[in-house]
């Protein structure tokens, strides 16, 4: 029972929060904008989204390689099998093995580039990104400014959407760090 109370408990403060604040809702201005939306829409981000794919396609020919390798290999030791020495077959699957450990490596490695890069460039972006929110929140008197991504909305006018506003502000004046 303690547990049900404490998992609505949220609900109920949020809906009181919602109920108490709809009096003074008319003189509140609330704005709304998808900054995942702004990072992938505006210039910075659809360079960004370019050289990402550069260096997944990039990543994509060298573990394409490595597996075509892995297959011939592979292929190879089963046709074999039945003619090799037993020493002999040892060491094929000992090359093949460790063959598929830096293929793994490889894929790792890949990996963990591309999420390097794409948190790098959130991190350079998303502080810039809010300063421009801010300035338009100051500038219009906005009370709030949600983000739509991070807080689910089921319904809000589109007229308080700002993230089209945000992301021609952000190309005018976004200048990327070299």
């Amino acid at each position: 029972m303690k547990n049900k109370v404490l998992k609505v408990f949220p609900l109920i403060l949020g809906l009181f929060f919602l109920c108490s604040a709809a009096g003074v809702a008319a003189a509140e201005k609330i704005g709304f904008v998808d900054v995942r939306g702004i990072m992938i829409n505006s210039e910075a981000g659809k360079k960004a989204s370019e050289e990402f794919k550069k260096a997944f396609e990039k990543n994509k020919v060298q573990i394409q390689a490595k597996e075509a390798e892995l297959k011939k290999l592979k292929d190879d030791l089963e046709k074999q099998r039945s003619i090799l020495t037993e020493t002999a077959l040892k060491e094929r699957e000992n090359s093949y093995q460790k063959k598929f450990r830096d293929y793994q490596l490889l894929v790792k490695d890949a990996n963990e580039e591309l999420q390097n890069r794409d948190q790098e460039l959130s991190k350079a972006m998303l502080p810039e990104i809010m300063k421009v929110i801010s300035k338009i929140g100051e500038k219009e008197k906005y009370t709030a400014i949600f983000d739509v991504g991070t807080i689910p909305f089921p319904y809000y006018a589109k007229e308080n959407d700002l993230t089209s506003r945000v992301i021609d502000e952000f190309n005018r004046t976004y200048k990327p760090k070299k």
